[in-house]
């Protein structure tokens, strides 16, 4: 059964109002309008609501049996569309989003100070995650992925210019290990490998030779789920690793690390934030995207 609300909306407006012509005014149509819906929900009822004279309008029986049950369901409905509202346009609240670490170190981390002072009542509440998410049935509002990883469907936004790979290993460990060459060199030596926790399996590692990509397989010492594990271990001297060369800039910058066969490394594209659409006019994550923009010479 379907329930009429703007007949019901009409009726409790009408009684509050004391007449027709009031209640047309609150509802801002006209007083036809007002009486032909009024008229509809009678005859979807089947009785008669309201006992109209010239002077006044009275209720009949189930005209009071409605006002006494219908009236404080549809404040509280009118009460949780207004909430609903107000959430979608407050830049109060929480805003949970789902990322790589390697996002959150190349975009959000720069920013994140400044973000915070200039809005202090927004909470981003993060999900290090390198994992593919389904972000609408986890309850995130928005997500970071790199752009050949994006979920179909969704509203993106470009975070970055495009991205470039790293092989590296601490000054530590080539004082040990003979520096490689070439990609098949690192075949004969030890290696940290980013580990797919969802698809338990070892990230490829590619390379660009004579404009065409090639992978080598090494031997794996130590595998992470995370790719700050990954840059950890090789500043202590474990192995060679690879990550995006924008979150190992502070380590080659301080010499804790070094890297090697830039000349074969290849290319990634850009993070995006993806959204689906209804979360378009979420005021939280429209302020977080205009002060992404604002700021991005600050993400390197």
């Amino acid at each position: 059964m379907t329930i009429p609300i703007s007949g019901i909306e009409v009726f409790l407006a009408i009684v509050r109002a004391g007449s027709m012509q009031a209640a047309s005014k609150k509802l801002g149509v006209g007083a036809s309008a007002v009486s032909h819906r009024l008229k509809a929900l009678e005859q979807e009822l089947g009785v008669d609501l309201l006992v109209r004279t010239t002077r006044s309008i009275e209720l009949t029986a189930a005209g009071r049996t409605l006002l006494q049950t219908a009236a404080p369901a549809y404040d509280t409905l009118t009460a949780a569309v207004q909430q609903s509202r107000a959430v979608g346009a407050s830049r109060t609240g929480t805003l949970r989003l789902t990322l790589p670490w390697s996002a959150y170190k190349i975009v959000f981390r720069p920013i994140l100070s400044e973000f915070q002072k200039t809005y202090p009542d927004i909470r981003l509440d993060f999900s290090l995650n390198e994992s593919l998410v389904d972000i609408v049935h986890e309850g995130f509002h928005a997500g970071v992925r790199l752009g050949d990883r994006l979920a179909p469907g969704m509203v993106a936004f470009r975070l970055t210019g495009n991205l470039q790979g790293s092989y590296f290993a601490s000054p530590g460990y080539f004082h040990q290990y003979s520096r490689p060459q070439t990609p098949q060199d690192l075949l004969q030596h030890r290696s940290i490998r980013y580990r797919f926790s969802t698809a338990n399996r070892l990230a490829d590692w590619r390379f660009a030779d004579q404009d065409q990509e090639m992978s080598v397989d090494p031997p794996s010492q130590l595998d992470f789920d995370s790719f700050e594990r990954v840059v950890e271990a090789a500043c202590d001297g474990h192995g060679i690793g690879w990550a995006l060369r924008d979150v190992i800039e502070d380590h080659l910058s301080a010499r804790r690390l070094e890297t090697i066969l830039e000349p074969f490394t290849c290319g990634h594209p850009p993070f995006y934030l993806y959204y689906p659409e209804q979360n378009r006019r979420l005021e939280l994550l429209r302020v977080l995207i205009d002060f992404l923009k604002a700021n991005a010479s600050k993400s390197r």
